[in-house]
């Protein structure tokens, strides 16, 4: 994907910034909510034919609610989507006015100047209310430019009758546990692969954070891409995708082929998150859904933990209707409507409230992600790191499919990444 200059970046910031302030709407604080009218246009980034159907309810309840006011409801594919508004806002011209944006892409859209600051606003009423960790991801430089809608983390998911008939008695809790327990799938259950091995470099980071390591030294502001945690952590990964342990694959529909793989019973184990678990229950090997385990990730040396995840809903700061486009982010991201999502999606909220409402103290697969997630680790908040996941999964994919050596292939990855996290050296 292409990465526009840091240079380049400052001057769309500094236009953006002069457009917003001279021709957005003023925000809703102070103005009854009943007069404000218009219509916005959001871009909705989750999975189509699992996820979006819900949230497309919630936009016609707020429709019903706000009847002055109008949703263009678009569902934009996640991989690219951060390109895709950055290019629209950059140009001034096709941005949303409101975008459910990946956590990761919070500080870098907010340092290029193209988010509206919500502190004080009707969209962040009840902040006390976020889970710390993701109202963290929300902010930057002391501002709030998103609210938090969802949050998840990676987990290994696991098959308990694959499981049960290799005569595995306890959840692997290490990558060493992970290559035996696969091992003795794939010998005790023909056909099965004992785990897959997603060739994406966010399903890379469990490892990575196994090693004490990240994409990025925060204190050395350094890109670290082509360090020694990394090395380890890529040669763990590759060793689980050996014949008679695992599989992966680097085609550009290895997670479609992963999840098919699991949902059908064919593969043991995988790295995953809660939103993937509506998909996996409508699978031939979920249709009992207590036969889907859900752990922590397998430790490394230097400990364990998952990537904290998530999306949060920000407004463009160049959109003519920034006071609908707070009383939207405002309804969509509620107790109400948040508990409403996670009883349809099972995805985790935001809102520490919801986890004792009803529809979702009662639901078994959010609880088992409350302990990963409860392990889980922010990502860096340096503008432009969350830029260097999508970069480096073909260095990662190169590795792992044998197309290019360890070394030579994050040397590469340091070189392309000079410059994506401004002030960090490479």
């Amino acid at each position: 994907m292409s990465r526009r200059s840091a240079l380049g970046a400052l001057v769309a910031s500094v236009a953006l910034a002069a457009t917003a302030c001279g021709g957005g709407t003023q925000n809703s604080a102070g103005t009854d909510p009943n007069s404000v009218s218009g219509t916005i246009t959001w871009w909705d980034t989750s999975a189509a034919s699992t996820e979006s159907p819900a949230f497309k309810d919630l936009v016609a309840k707020f429709e019903q609610k706000y009847p002055k006011i109008h949703v263009n409801y678009v569902n934009v594919p996640f991989d690219g989507s951060d390109d895709k508004f950055k290019t629209a806002a950059q140009a001034g011209n096709g941005a949303p006015d409101v975008m459910r944006a990946d956590v990761g892409w919070t500080p870098t859209f907010a340092a290029l100047g193209y988010l509206q600051p919500l502190d004080g606003t009707p969209a962040l009423t009840d902040d006390g209310d976020f889970l710390p960790v993701s109202y963290a991801s929300a902010k930057y430089q002391g501002k709030t430019y998103g609210v938090p809608e969802v949050t998840d983390t990676l987990a290994l998911l696991y098959n308990k009758d694959l499981f049960a008939k290799a005569g595995i008695t306890s959840v692997p809790r290490t990558w060493d546990e992970v290559k035996t327990a696969a091992q003795q799938l794939e010998q005790k259950v023909p056909g099965t692969t004992g785990v897959f091995v997603n060739a994406d470099s966010y399903f890379l980071l469990p490892f990575l954070y196994g090693e004490g390591g990240d994409v990025v030294d925060t204190q050395a502001k350094k890109i670290t891409l082509d360090g020694d945690k990394m090395a380890a952590a890529i040669t763990t990964a590759k060793s689980l995708a050996q014949p008679g342990i695992g599989a992966t694959d680097t085609s550009s529909n290895k997670y479609t082929n992963m999840n098919n793989g699991f949902k059908s019973g064919t593969i043991g184990m995988v790295l995953n998150g809660p939103w993937a678990v509506k998909e996996y229950l409508s699978g031939s090997a979920f249709a009992n859904p207590d036969n889907l385990g859900v752990a922590p990730v397998p430790a490394g040396p230097a400990g364990q933990g998952g990537p904290v995840g998530g999306h949060n809903l920000v407004v463009y700061a160049g959109s003519p209707n920034i006071a609908a486009s707070e009383l939207f982010v405002q309804f969509m991201t509620s107790a109400e409507s948040q508990a409403y999502i996670a009883s349809k999606n099972n995805t985790m909220p935001t809102r520490k409230s919801v986890y004792a409402r009803p529809e979702v103290a009662g639901n078994k697969q959010i609880a088992a992600f409350q302990t990963p997630l409860d392990g889980s680790k922010p990502r860096p908040a340096a503008p432009g790191a969350g830029d260097l996941y999508d970069m480096f999964t073909p260095y990662y994919q190169k590795i792992l499919g044998n197309q290019a050596s360890l070394q030579d292939a994050l040397a590469q990855a340091q070189q392309k990444a000079k410059g994506a996290v401004p002030g960090f050296q490479s």
